[in-house]
């Protein structure tokens, strides 16, 4: 049986439909309109598009096409969801039951209705394990003694509001924590903090979730995210090993050690230190 990927925007679902490619893995992509590239098109054995609230159509497709096992790949603009959203009334009806409309309690009442139809939400990191974040220093630069008090405070405010679905990411910067992530996404909180700090050097700390699986809103940087700490004085980025995606890993980890930016990845927090 094929394996069904959602693809979203970035290259997230590009690199998974060339791996499996790689692999001889037949996926069937399913393009949101809104979000997805062209490109997975040449990719994926079959593909179709859906638009972000047709989640009946996603159901019909998946058993006409014998799909039993269906992974998330690519984000999904957070604005998006609630402002351009038009839901069928599968979704519809979904959207009115929930107490809370985050991240975690969208997609988590979607993955429900898709396990009462036989359809399993797997691994996003399924087909990409080797460009996961490793433990410890990734780049040739190693965090100061500065840099490593501020990663500990970044990293126990992170974790603490990662319980409640804000976002993944937070800015440091002299032990102050400058901005938190919602739904704007990594590059806007950076260019944010920075017009606060008066070009004073930031730090970006990533948090995974104190959650147990990698279904979704799993924790990206990329050859872009390389690009806006430059452009915005930001020397490290801090997150949690195993559970951090690198798009591009060997390219951006060139880019990091050409721009003098230490990474790193530490053991993941279940509760704040």
């Amino acid at each position: 049986m094929p394996l069904g990927l959602i693809a979203g925007n970035g290259r997230f679902p590009v690199l998974a439909l060339e791996t499996a490619r790689q692999l001889g893995v037949d996926v069937v992509a399913l393009g949101i309109e809104e979000e997805a590239s062209k490109e997975i098109e040449a990719l994926a054995a079959k593909t179709y598009w859906i638009s972000l609230g047709a989640l009946g159509k996603l159901i019909d497709i998946c058993k006409g096409e014998g799909i039993t096992e269906l992974m998330m790949a690519g984000q999904v603009k957070h604005v998006s969801i609630f402002s351009s959203i038009r839901p069928d009334w599968r979704l519809a009806k979904l959207l009115f039951s929930l107490k809370e409309k985050n991240t975690d309690a969208l997609i988590g009442g979607v993955a429900r209705i898709l396990a009462d139809e036989g359809i399993r939400l797997v691994d996003s990191t399924l087909l990409l394990k080797p460009l996961l974040c490793g433990a410890g220093v990734q780049t040739r630069r190693k965090p100061n003694a500065d840099e490593e008090k501020e990663i500990r405070y970044g990293r126990n405010i992170a974790n603490a509001l990662a319980g409640y679905d804000v976002g993944q990411s937070v800015v440091i910067c002299d032990r102050a924590c400058v901005a938190v992530e919602a739904m704007e996404g990594t590059d806007a909180m950076l260019r944010r903090a920075a017009a606060l700090v008066n070009g004073r050097q930031m730090r970006l700390v990533k948090s995974s979730r104190r959650r147990q699986h990698m279904l979704w809103d799993v924790p990206v940087a990329g050859l872009q995210t390389m690009e806006v700490m430059r452009e915005t004085n930001t020397s490290i980025l801090a997150c949690d090993a195993g559970r951090t995606l690198f798009l591009d890993k060997d390219e951006l980890l060139a880019k990091a050690n050409e721009y003098g930016i230490c990474i790193i990845g530490h053991p993941p927090l279940e509760e704040p230190a």
